[in-house]
C-alpha cells in the first residue's frame, strides 16, 4: 500500500483509520493533495469526490445524519473553505459530528499577495466546536520529534470531540511542496488516544419525581430528533399518563397515537380563555429544534412554571423559562420520573385530545373542499410515499405544510433545522440517501431547489432517489409572512418570481424527469413515480396559484 510522504497527512489519516472514522467527503485542489493521496490509496476509507465545496459539505452533513459518526471533508486551501460554512453551522447548531481538514499555505506565505490563500485559522469562530492549527516541521531533529507528538495530540483531541460530542471540529493543515510524493511505508507511529465518553448518570433526583407526579398539567414537547430517541417503554408509560400531553412534529421521529403529531393544527386557533388552560405547570423538551413558530410564541407569553429539558447535548432555553436540564438520555430519567408511578387520574389529556379529534374532522372537511393548491398537493404527496421510506424534507414552505399532515411511522423524516437554510437540503438528501437501502424521497420548493442545484452534480445519486419538486414560482411563504404582498418591490425582492423549470436540468444531471400541474395528473404520476427504475427521478409539480397563502390562512379558522 502507498502512503503519502507527509508527515501530516499520514498522521491525521492513520488517527482517522484507528478511530474507525471512515467516510471521507474531497473536493478537488492541489494543496490538499498529500490528504487526497492519503485517503485513497487506504482500501478502508470510503472516499467520495464532489467538486462544489458548499455541496460537499451539505453532502457530507447527510451521511453523519444518518450514520451518526464523524464524516471528513477535505479541500484545498484559500476561499474554498469558506464554503463550508453554511453546512458547518447548520452541523454545529444540529448536533451533526463533522471533521473538517483545510490545506492551507505554510504561514511564511501568509498575507504576502501569494494565490489561494486566506486567514484560514479559527475562520469559523464561534460556529464550531473546537479548531487547531497544526504545525509544520523544524529543521532540528529534536523540535521535529516534538512537534510530531503536539500535531498527534492536537489531531488526536479535534476527532475525539468529534466523536464524543457528536460535534463538528476544524483541523488546519498547512503543507508545504512537494505535495504528490509517496512512500511505500509509513514514516511515523502514531498514538490513538481514545475517546472519553461521558456516560453520567443523574442522581438526587427525587425532589423533581414527586414534583412531576403530583402535577395535574404537563407537557412534553419533543424537536427534531434522530429515530430512536424514546424507547417503547419511555413511549408508553408517557401514554398512560393522563396529566401529560406529548406535543410531536414530524421531524421528532418518535410516534403514538395519543401523541399529538400537529401542533399548529391544534394551538393556531385557541382563544385567550384556552390558552390559559393549556399553559402546564411543568413543561419538558427534548431532542433538538422546534419548527413550530406559534409553539415558540404560545409559551414565551404563557411560560410554564418549570422547563426541564433532557438530553445529553446542549439545552435550548427556547422560552426563557429553562429551569433544569437533565443531561442524560430520555429513558433514564423517564424511568426515574415514573417509579412507583400512581395516576393522579387528571382530565388534562383527555380535554385536549377531545379537542384533537375535532381538529382532525374539521381537517378533512377542508381538505375536501378545496381546489387545486398547495395544501391539496402537501396531502397527495404525502398519502403517496411507500412505507419504510427515508423522507428529507426543505426548509420554509415545504417544512411547515408537512407537520399539517400525517405521516406513516414506518417512515423517518430529516430537515435542517439546525439553521433552517434552505441552502443545502438537496445536497443533504442525496448524502443521506448513499447511507439508505430503501427509497429515499425528498419534498422540495422551488427557490430552495433551484438554488441548490449543483447538488446533482455529483456521482452517488442512488437510483431509487426520488425528488419532488413543488413549483409555485416564488417564495410563497412570504405572501404569508406580510400583507403587503403585491408590489412590485415585494415580487422581485422577496417572493422573486420565476419561470425556471427543472426539465433541463435533469436532462443534464441524468434524471428522469415528470411534471404534473393537476390533482388528477398528480395522482397519476405518483402511482408510478417510486417503482424502480435505471435512474434517479424527480417529478415537477407545478402550481400557478396566487391565493395559496389565503387557502392556509383560512385553514386556521375554519379547524376552530
Amino acid at each position: 500500500m502507498n502512503f503519502s510522504k507527509n508527515i501530516l497527512a499520514q498522521s491525521i489519516t492513520d488517527l482517522c483509520y484507528k478511530k474507525n472514522i471512515k467516510n471521507i467527503v474531497i473536493s478537488p485542489g492541489s494543496r490538499n493533495a498529500p490528504l487526497v493521496l492519503g485517503f485513497n490509496n487506504n482500501p478502508f476509507f470510503k472516499t467520495y469526490s464532489v467538486v462544489d465545496e458548499r455541496v460537499a459539505a451539505f453532502f457530507a452533513l447527510g451521511i453523519a445524519q444518518q450514520i451518526n459518526e464523524p464524516v471528513v471533508l477535505v479541500c484545498t486551501s484559500g476561499s474554498a473553505l469558506l464554503n463550508y460554512y453554511p453546512a458547518i453551522s447548520e452541523a454545529y447548531f444540529s448536533n451533526i459530528p463533522l471533521v473538517i481538514l483545510s490545506a492551507d499555505r505554510p504561514k511564511k506565505f501568509l498575507n504576502i499577495g501569494d494565490g489561494q490563500t486566506i486567514n484560514q485559522k479559527n475562520v469559523f469562530q464561534k460556529n464550531i466546536e473546537y479548531s487547531v492549527d497544526l504545525d509544520q516541521k523544524d529543521k532540528s531533529f529534536f523540535s521535529l520529534l516534538g512537534l510530531r507528538l503536539d500535531n498527534q495530540i492536537k489531531i488526536n483531541k479535534a476527532l475525539n470531540i468529534s466523536i464524543t460530542k457528536q460535534m463538528p471540529v476544524h483541523i488546519n493543515v498547512p503543507f508545504s511542496e512537494p505535495l504528490y510524493d509517496l512512500t511505500d511505508s509509513m514514516l511515523i507511529h502514531t498514538t490513538n488516544i481514545l475517546p472519553k465518553f461521558n456516560n453520567s448518570k443523574v442522581n438526587r433526583i427525587n425532589s423533581f419525581t414527586k414534583k412531576w407526579q403530583n402535577s395535574i398539567k404537563k407537557i412534553i414537547l419533543i424537536g427534531v430528533s434522530s429515530p430512536g430517541l424514546l424507547s417503547k417503554k419511555s413511549i408508553d408509560l408517557l401514554a398512560s399518563d393522563s396529566s401529560v400531553l406529548v406535543l410531536i412534529e414530524n421531524t421528532s421521529n418518535v410516534y403514538h397515537p395519543f401523541f399529538c403529531n400537529k401542533i399548529d393544527q391544534l394551538i393556531a386557533p385557541l382563544t385567550d380563555v384556552e390558552l390559559k388552560d393549556f399553559k402546564p405547570e411543568i413543561l419538558i423538551t427534548m431532542g433538538g429544534m422546534i419548527i413550530s413558530k406559534k409553539i415558540k410564541v404560545i409559551f414565551r407569553n404563557n411560560q410554564p412554571k418549570e422547563h426541564w429539558h433532557i438530553g445529553c447535548q446542549k439545552a435550548n432555553d427556547t422560552f426563557f423559562c429553562l429551569t433544569k436540564h437533565f443531561k442524560s438520555s430520555p429513558d433514564d430519567i423517564i424511568a426515574r420520573l415514573y417509579e412507583n408511578f400512581m395516576d393522579n387520574t387528571s382530565d388534562f389529556n383527555n380535554r385536549w385530545t377531545s379537542v384533537i379529534s375535532k381538529r382532525k374532522l374539521k381537517h378533512e372537511e377542508y381538505l375536501s373542499s378545496l381546489d387545486y393548491c398547495d395544501l391539496k398537493v402537501f396531502d397527495i404527496v404525502l398519502k403517496s410515499i411507500p412505507l419504510k421510506s427515508m423522507l428529507q424534507i426543505s426548509n420554509s414552505s415545504a417544512i411547515r405544510y408537512s407537520q399539517l399532515f400525517d405521516i406513516d411511522n414506518s417512515i423517518n423524516v430529516f430537515c435542517n433545522r439546525g439553521t433552517s437554510g434552505i441552502d443545502g437540503s438537496t445536497s443533504t438528501a442525496i448524502g443521506a440517501s448513499v447511507t439508505y437501502n430503501h427509497n429515499t424521497v425528498f419534498i422540495t420548493g422551488d427557490l430552495s431547489f433551484f438554488y441548490d442545484s449543483n447538488a446533482l452534480w455529483n456521482d452517488f445519486i442512488p437510483v431509487n432517489f426520488r425528488i419532488i419538486l413543488i413549483n409555485n414560482r416564488g417564495g410563497g411563504i412570504f405572501k404569508i409572512l406580510t400583507k403587503d404582498n403585491n408590489s412590485e418591490i415585494f415580487k422581485k425582492f422577496f417572493e422573486t418570481k420565476h419561470q425556471l423549470s427543472a426539465k433541463e436540468l435533469c436532462k443534464m444531471y441524468g434524471f428522469e424527469f415528470y411534471d404534473s400541474d393537476d390533482e388528477s395528473n398528480l395522482k397519476s404520476m405518483l402511482s408510478n413515480f417510486y417503482k424502480p427504475s435505471k435512474k434517479p427521478r424527480l417529478l415537477e409539480v407545478i402550481i400557478d396559484r396566487e391565493n395559496n397563502q389565503d387557502y392556509l390562512l383560512n385553514y386556521f379558522d375554519f379547524i376552530k
